[in-house]
């Protein structure tokens, strides 16, 4: 028992003392908030402008036939919204991130913007289907009184609607976050030196990638725990005010 213990503060020296390497892990979970962080306040205006098109279209346009030019405009949008979620959604983010970083910037020197601009892309074909479902939840009613009490449509989906369905979807959201965040795991696979990318470095100079990964996982796990008890306390308030 002694000899197993002594292993594990071997190993644990090993992975945090030796070099500074503690100082390692915490520069590349900085650049994994970074990254996750950035791509979310990216994904959110992507999928909450995707999303407005989507529902627009859905409760104006959709089963009846185009008479303007700005219901074309719409419908075509509506069209481009549809192709970009379907395609997102339906490839893996691994393959997304690869075609970002060694096609489109093939001449960048450090993947960390490709990343972001991935998992952002990412991250907005979800957000936009959370804020188009927040959108069509709510009553129908309500777009008839405000029409009724000389709203127009945009002035109803501001005043009334989006306060509404972001009020429902920002738990959504903050769950977004937690996969987004670790999601960006993958960002490895382009050198990106994230919390990934440092343990496994690590890994290569101690020999023993069993304690690196398990380090890599604890960290992960302690942030999602923090998140989501951040995320409870914002229900519990979001609920409290709705009495």
């Amino acid at each position: 028992m002694q000899e197993f213990f002594s292993g594990i503060g071997d190993s644990l020296y090993k992975l945090l003392i030796v070099e500074n390497r503690w100082e390692m892990l915490l520069e590349g979970l900085g650049i994994t908030l970074f990254i996750a962080l950035i791509s979310t306040i990216l994904g959110t205006v992507l999928g909450f402008l995707v999303g407005i098109v989507r529902s627009t279209y859905d409760l104006q346009l959709k089963g009846k036939k185009c008479r303007k030019f700005s219901d074309y405009l719409l419908k075509a949008l509506d069209v481009v919204a549809r192709i970009y979620v379907t395609v997102i959604r339906g490839t893996p983010v691994m393959v997304q991130i690869m075609i970002m970083f060694f096609v489109v910037f093939a001449t960048a020197q450090d993947g960390v913007f490709p990343a972001i601009l991935t998992f952002g892309i990412n991250s907005g074909a979800y957000v936009a289907e959370i804020m188009r479902s927040g959108i069509m939840s709510i009553d129908k009613g309500q777009f008839e009184a405000s029409r009724s009490i000389g709203f127009d449509y945009k002035r109803t989906m501001i005043y009334i609607i989006l306060p509404q369905a972001i009020k429902n979807i920002l738990p959504a959201l903050g769950n977004e976050f937690i996969v987004l965040l670790k999601e960006t795991s993958v960002a490895c696979y382009v050198s990106v030196q994230e919390l990934t990318f440092t343990g496994n470095m690590i890994a290569s100079r101690t020999f023993d990638i069993f304690t690196s990964l398990i380090a890599v996982a604890a960290i992960y796990l302690v942030v999602v725990l923090v998140i989501s008890y951040l995320l409870k306390l914002l229900e519990r308030r979001l609920h409290n005010s709705d009495h």
